[in-house]
Order: C-alpha cells, then sequence, then structure tokens
C-alpha cells in the first residue's frame, strides 16, 4: 500500500480534479501540482471564480440553460427567433451549437434523455416544461427542431416528444446530415453542426 507523499489538504485537491471529465487519477495530480505552483496566477483566481460560480450560477428557468441570472442571457435577448425551439440534451450541447453561430434560435435543455434501463423516465426530464412552454397561450413557436444526439436513448427521447406534440400546428424536424449514428454534439466540428442544422428534416 502506497503512503501519501502529499498533505490532505493536496490529496483533497486532487481526488476533486479526478472527478471531472477526462481528467484520471494521474491527470489530476498533474493539474494540481501545476495549479500550486502557479498560487497567485491560477489557484487562488480559480478559487474565487469557482467561489463565485456556486453563489451566482443557476438554471434558467425557461429553457434549462446555466448563467448567472434567470431568464438566461439567450431567453432575454430580444434579436432571438422566438418561433423556433432547439431541444438538446444537455447545456453542453446547446453551447456546442451556440459556438457554430448556426441558428438564432432559443433552446429547450431536456436534462438527459429516456432510458428505461437507467430509470430515467419522462418525468425526470424538462420534457413536461416544453410541451407547456410551446402549447402556452402566449407561445409564438412554430417549429421544434429536436437536436438529441442519435443514440438509440436520443431516438427514443425523440419520438416521445413527437408524440406528445400531436394534435398541435407545431412544426417538428430533426438534425439530419453530418450527425453520425452514435455521435455526440459536443464532440462535432462546427461545420458539421452548421450542415445538420440547414440540412434538418421533418421528424
Amino acid at each position: 500500500m502506497s503512503k501519501s507523499v502529499t498533505g490532505p489538504e493536496i490529496e483533497r485537491l486532487i481526488q476533486l480534479l479526478a472527478k471531472l471529465p477526462g481528467l484520471g487519477p494521474r491527470s489530476a495530480r498533474r493539474a494540481a501540482l501545476h495549479l500550486i505552483k502557479k498560487k497567485d496566477q491560477l489557484l487562488s483566481p480559480l478559487a474565487a471564480a469557482m467561489g463565485e460560480a456556486l453563489e451566482k450560477v443557476r438554471l434558467c428557468e425557461t429553457c434549462g440553460n446555466v448563467d448567472t441570472f434567470s431568464p438566461c442571457t439567450i431567453c432575454s435577448d430580444p434579436r432571438r427567433d422566438r418561433s423556433i425551439i432547439v431541444v438538446v440534451e444537455d447545456v453542453s450541447d446547446l453551447w456546442a451549437l451556440e459556438r457554430a453561430a448556426v441558428i438564432n434560435a432559443t433552446y429547450h435543455v431536456l436534462g438527459g434523455v429516456l432510458s428505461p434501463l437507467d430509470g430515467i423516465g419522462p418525468e425526470d426530464l424538462a420534457i413536461a416544461s416544453m410541451v407547456e412552454r410551446v402549447k402556452g397561450a402566449d407561445s409564438a413557436v412554430r417549429e421544434i427542431i429536436i437536436a438529441v444526439n442519435a443514440t438509440v436513448e436520443g431516438q427514443t427521447t425523440a419520438h416521445y416528444i413527437t408524440d406528445q406534440l400531436v394534435g398541435t400546428d407545431i412544426k417538428i424536424t430533426r438534425l439530419a446530415h453530418g450527425v453520425p449514428v452514435g455521435g455526440e454534439l459536443d464532440y462535432l466540428d462546427e461545420g458539421t453542426l452548421v450542415a445538420a442544422i440547414k440540412s434538418r428534416s421533418r421528424f
């Protein structure tokens, strides 16, 4: 059994960093050491930024985006086309589409996809609030773009959303060319996302 060569505070930092996506124990140790070596330039400002984020960051009550106020920057922007809602699985997908700057619409973050094997049902996602948003008396929505990942769970979720909107005059489309089966939006390049948005088809 190897013994620790650092104090508990540093070990705690390493353990927490190792929980981040893409960072294992070895990468976390390197990151922690780098932060400590650059204490004044990196560690101190990072700690302050994280404390501020903890205090101020919240979920948008309208779309589920992450921001420092609610409604978020996107939902509050009067220049957005409110006739279109892009439905995504996660905030990272929203950010990916925004980076590509391919559409000036609003969004709705589901918070995941339907997955009976994992015990994730419709009540665990923000599907009901999306339907309510679309069917609301003051709704200007004319099109829903279902921009979920091209996985079995993603397609199941897309079909479920479509069923919930039966009887409305809402046009329902989905991403088409460029998004590979099994692909995740957050890992696609901007050119691929542009092609997928522009060649969307009716669901």
